[in-house]
């Protein structure tokens, strides 16, 4: 959640390493594993030079060996007290296990369908699909001046060109930046969302439209436009419209988390020769980083998003919104990748991915959601201390057999 230049390297450093793997098997029939409970992942080699076979993996049995083998590596060479992930596939949870502890102190081990990781800004996902769920019913216009939906404070016109919804989604408003203030460390510190955002508007520097610039006020400003127009706190929009429709019983937006959620949580930590315990932050820009989540939770999200917004009976979104929410809507240049409705776009062994990468501000989570659209394949990554560096095990995996 810090730096756009950060949050693409942490991006590229877990997408090389684990999500190239994937794409080595979207060719694979999809099936369920169960989330592991052991507090360590086993190591199954699968090659005597520890790399994926050069033609690609071709099942699930394969899959989990890598994964296993590769968090662990990762986990004891980097110092990350724990990790989760999750593997999506065709509308089923093909892989989902957890590393190492969520706990040192008291010996917890990371579960996947049960630990609570702080995901940081892979959380605007979720707030970009709720403002598309209020365009869908027309109380929300993607063109119209984020002005009419202000009451309380108003965006200045610094531009001749008003900031739209279009260029929240996109991180096209041209907003400035930072990371100050944006958690505090206590409860009683935390301001209603209108109050933070009339208080500490940044300077518009650039005019709307012409230049991307990630914007953590940009994705809190489109958190509180959800909340005046649906009339629901922004925490309780998103549970009962996004969170409960997907069965995402261990998830939740709020800052104080329930007691049973809280009992849940993975600690974050910090590490020179020793592990350091990180306290807790309360997000101010809960709609830009605030989620906590189990990787499998996170799962059922992703399966919704490629599934056309559907999960099982329930629907998020129609079909329609979400084909044009994955589409490119801004690229800074014809020749590169671009942004999506609140997807970066990311290409990777010729395969096109929608990706949102998150880091937490004073604790130290790193997380990574990424999509093949295609492939109708999704991962999500989540540690305990930032990733380890980039991996060149992967870059030899030949693009996938098609079907």
């Amino acid at each position: 959640m810090n730096s756009n230049t950060i949050s693409y390297q942490l991006a590229r450093g877990i997408t090389l390493a684990i999500l190239a793997l994937v794409v080595c098997l979207t060719a694979a029939t999809a099936h369920a594993t169960p989330a592991s409970t052991l507090p360590t992942a086993p190591v199954h080699r699968i090659s005597t030079n520890g790399a994926a076979p050069a033609g690609g993996l071709t099942g699930p049995a394969e899959l989990e060996a890598f994964l296993d083998d590769l968090l662990t590596r990762q986990l004891a060479e980097r110092h990350i007290p724990g990790a989760t992930v999750a593997v999506v596939q065709d509308g089923q949870l093909l892989f989902a296990n957890g590393y190492g502890y969520a706990n040192l102190d008291q010996r917890t081990p990371v579960v996947a369908d049960h630990t609570l990781f702080r995901i940081g800004s892979v959380s605007k996902l979720f707030t970009w699909t709720a403002v598309l769920q209020l365009v869908e019913q027309g109380k929300l216009d993607l063109n119209a001046d984020v002005n009419t939906y202000l009451a309380d404070f108003q965006i200045p016109a610094t531009y001749p060109a008003p900031i739209t919804l279009t260029h929240l989604l996109t991180h096209t408003a041209g907003f400035e930046d930072w990371q100050l203030g944006i958690t505090v460390s206590s409860a009683g510190g935390l301001l209603p969302l209108g109050t933070y955002l009339a208080r500490e508007m940044p300077a518009r520097v650039s005019p709307p439209g012409t230049v991307t610039a990630y914007s953590n006020y940009g994705a809190t400003l489109a958190g509180y436009i959800v909340e005046r127009v649906s009339g629901q706190p922004f925490e309780q929009y998103m549970q009962q419209h996004i969170l409960q429709p997907l069965d995402m019983r261990h998830s939740t937006f709020a800052q104080q988390l329930p007691p049973d959620l809280a009992a849940q949580l993975a600690v974050s930590y910090a590490y020179d020769d020793t592990y350091h315990a990180k306290p807790f932050e309360y997000f101010q820009i809960a709609p830009a980083g605030g989620l906590s989540a189990t990787a499998t939770d996170i799962a059922q999200f992703m399966i919704a998003h490629l599934q056309n917004g559907r999960l099982g009976g329930s629907r998020i979104l129609q079909a329609a919104t979400v084909q044009d929410m994955h589409l490119q809507h801004f690229t800074n240049d014809p020749h590169v990748n671009g942004m999506t409705y609140g997807f970066a776009e990311m290409t990777l062994n010729g395969q096109r991915l929608l990706m949102h990468p998150g880091t937490t501000n004073d604790e130290v989570f790193s997380s990574l959601l990424a999509l093949l659209p295609e492939h109708k394949v999704g991962l999500f990554v989540s540690y305990t201390r930032w990733p380890p560096p980039r991996s060149k095990k992967l870059e030899h995996c030949s693009p996938p057999r098609s079907r």
